[in-house]
């Protein structure tokens, strides 16, 4: 067996099927590999199949800021690691039009799930693919002890209305050409964020496994939204530790 094959086993081991439309937040090291970022995207994408829809997140808050508010869908090179790095540059890979939390895609659903992200004003709205993902029956997939990175989280955190999210005047940014205002997240009155907490939410669907030296989680989004959401709804600070 190789080694991409007992990786391919190894996320059908986790729960990972075809036709799945999958989230993937990754720590590419954690992994303990010698192939290539490439190689690795190759194994997610057929985990999911011709007809599933693999998605990394493009983030790009630390280089298009309110100092250098200039966003280009196709050249802004996301901040937060490798495999999303490479992921932006692949054939056939869209990405979702904001200024600070894009998302890339490819696969059957890839333009559903990216197309309206440009509708919202804020940067895990509504239409955005992270909240779309649980409309559409998609999984969030932590390769490594990257739970704490869960920008899926923010989405519901702008939809429970708490008071450290989102600042309250906009910003005003080129995206791809246009100006357009948005109000950008702020968690200067947090501490710390505890998102990990989400592995311990009582009933939660979630998967455990491995990807090579890589602890793994796999969580059911709408599962994850529903659940999530009732705990901010009794305290809006669960997630976080804010500032004394």
């Amino acid at each position: 067996m190789t080694e991409k094959e007992m990786y391919l086993e190894q996320l059908r081991a986790l729960g990972i099927r075809e036709d799945d439309a999958v989230l993937v937040h990754s720590s590419m090291k954690a992994i303990g590999t010698a192939l290539s970022p490439e190689e690795i995207l190759s194994v997610l994408q057929a985990a999911v199949g011709s007809e599933g829809t693999l998605l990394l997140p493009g983030l790009t808050y630390e280089s298009v800021t309110p100092e250098h508010p200039v966003f280009d869908s196709r050249t802004s090179v996301p901040c937060i690691g490798l495999l999303p790095r490479t992921f932006q540059t692949l054939p056939g890979v869209l990405r979702s039009v904001h200024p600070t939390h894009s998302v890339c895609a490819r696969g059957r659903l890839a333009e559903t799930l990216t197309a309206e992200h440009i509708l919202d004003n804020t940067p895990v709205g509504p239409h955005s693919p992270f909240m779309r993902l649980a409309d559409c029956g998609g999984k969030l997939l932590f390769i490594g002890e990257v739970v704490d990175c869960c920008t899926f989280m923010h989405g519901l955190e702008e939809i429970a209305g708490v008071d450290y999210v989102l600042n309250r005047d906009t910003t005003a940014y080129i995206v791809d050409g246009e100006r357009r205002d948005y109000f950008a997240h702020d968690f200067s009155t947090v501490a710390a964020q505890r998102y990990s907490r989400i592995k311990s939410i009582p009933g939660i669907k979630m998967h455990t496994g491995r990807l090579g030296n890589a602890p793994c989680y796999l969580f059911d989004a709408q599962d994850l939204r529903e659940r999530a959401l009732s705990l901010l709804r009794l305290d809006s600070h669960f997630f976080v530790q804010m500032n004394q």
